[in-house]
């Protein structure tokens, strides 16, 4: 607007008295004073007879005069104002805009230099070394260093490993040995215990083993027999497997306490070794004569009667046998057969308890109840069925049967009961029974007992008879 008003002056000039502010004019220092008749709006006409018109144009001229002092007051300090639609002027001429948050995250020079790049590359910041892929180049020896030493120049350093004392040998091997009975791979082991500085502890490993399997499982047994075997030539030396036999026999006395088969376990672990040549076969000799303890006597002279069944055709490489996860199907079969024959023989639950625990297959136990079931619809008379319900029961109570492996073993009987009935006529007859005796006892439930089958068969009858079909049940 201040814009258009400045236009609209130059356009129209005005006389400089009828602009003035003074209610005198310039004529004062002549000594004349001009007559002024009328004043509108602060502008004095000097005469009376103007029209509306020209009234009107000096109050827009007042104006335009008024609004003209009132901006250049404002726009003094700043030195650009705002147009009306706006812009900004400097100096007749319109700066771009520019926007307070483009400017703190531009990453270019303020000086207006380079290419617009990241600073250094990308490679500053606190905590970096350099860009991504860079690569130092060895940095040479400065012969006028004054740290410079001639005699480091052909040094080789290492990572040197103090030797383990026998607190920390038994922290640090203990987990290494309890975790190789879950993978049974005995390179881990080797390369584990060759980046220890084992020292004068070397002979320990081996009474380790030992110590930890006899609480365990016969299949970490077998286990730790492998790893001895497998350690020995490698990390060990069979003068630190005599040490470490030595040392298991003379403290015999205390791992009984512990664990009452200690002798006779201990002797089967040497005489694994002396067959796997780990041990001298003239180590047991050695004792002859020299012992004076009854639990060492024990366990060489069950190493000694194992060793001449070895030579009579008795495997001692499969002493301790195998893993029930390692174990082929076809001996698991035959080993509970075993164990339900035995049992039937003895009518002993807890030693078949026992048995079937040491088979280390809890997700097999589906096959113990389908061979016991068999042994059942193929045995004769109702002693075999009365034993193997109550030896079930007894199994399930202990919670060694679970429900799941119950009702698996039950499922596949009531799958093959075709093929079993060609071999046992009576065979559904005899289901029949036993399961409604294990539903009373309640080793099974309803649903399970009500999905056992019923044998139904068409024959075709005599001529005598019309040639109808008949139903008939046989059992």
């Amino acid at each position: 607007m201040a814009t258009e008003c400045e236009a609209w002056l130059n356009a129209n000039p005005v006389d400089a008295d009828d602009l003035s502010d003074s209610f005198l004019s310039g004529d004062e220092d002549k000594g004349t004073i001009r007559r002024i008749d009328n004043e509108i709006n602060g502008n004095w006409i000097s005469t009376p007879t103007q029209t509306s018109a020209s009234l009107q144009e000096a109050r827009l001229k007042a104006k335009a005069k008024r609004r003209l002092r009132k901006n250049s007051s404002r726009d003094s300090g700043r030195g650009d104002s705002l147009s009306d639609n706006g812009d900004g002027v400097r100096g007749g001429h319109t700066a771009p805009p520019t926007s307070p948050k483009s400017k703190l995250l531009d990453r270019k020079s303020r000086l207006g230099k380079g290419r617009g790049l990241p600073k250094k590359g990308g490679a500053g910041g606190k905590g970096v070394w350099g860009t991504p892929g860079e690569v130092y180049d060895v940095e040479e020896v400065d012969v006028k260093d004054p740290n410079y030493d001639e005699a480091q120049e052909n040094c080789f350093y290492e990572t040197l490993v103090l030797p383990l004392d026998e607190e920390d040998f038994e922290k640090t091997v203990t987990p290494i040995v309890q975790e190789y009975f879950e993978h049974g791979d005995t390179n881990e082991v080797a390369e584990m215990l060759r980046e220890l500085n084992l020292g004068s502890m070397r002979s320990g490993v081996p009474m380790l083993a030992v110590s930890l399997a006899l609480e365990a499982k016969a299949s970490h047994r077998e286990l730790t027999s492998r790893l001895l075997s497998a350690l020995c030539g490698k990390v060990l030396s069979q003068r630190d497997v005599e040490r470490s036999f030595d040392k298991l026999l003379r403290e015999l006395p205390d791992l009984v306490l512990d664990t009452p088969a200690a002798p006779q376990l201990v002797g089967q672990f040497i005489a694994r070794a002396v067959a796997d040549d780990i041990l001298s076969k003239s180590y047991i000799e050695s004792y002859k004569g020299k012992v004076d303890c009854e639990h060492a006597r024990s366990a060489l002279d069950r190493a000694v009667v194992l060793l001449k069944m070895n030579r009579g055709g008795l495997r001692i490489d499969n002493l301790w046998g195998t893993g029930g996860g390692q174990r082929p199907v076809n001996q698991l079969i035959k080993e509970v057969n075993l164990l339900l024959k035995e049992y039937v023989l003895s009518g002993d639950t807890l030693e078949a308890e026992r048995c079937l625990k040491e088979l280390e297959v809890p997700h097999f136990h589906h096959e113990f109840v389908y061979e016991a079931i068999v042994m059942v619809l193929e045995s004769k008379g109702d002693r075999t069925l009365q034993m193997i319900l109550r030896l079930l029961k007894f199994l399930w109570k202990s919670t060694v049967l679970t429900a799941d492996q119950m009702r698996r073993g039950f499922q596949r009987i009531y799958m093959d009961i075709g093929e079993i009935n060609i071999d046992v006529p009576c065979a559904y007859l005899l289901l029949e029974q036993f399961v409604d005796k294990s539903f009373n006892v309640g080793i099974i439930d309803k649903r399970l007992r009500d999905l056992c089958p019923c044998r139904g068969r068409k024959r075709f009858m005599s001529e005598g008879d019309g040639g109808h079909l008949k139903m008939e049940i046989l059992y």
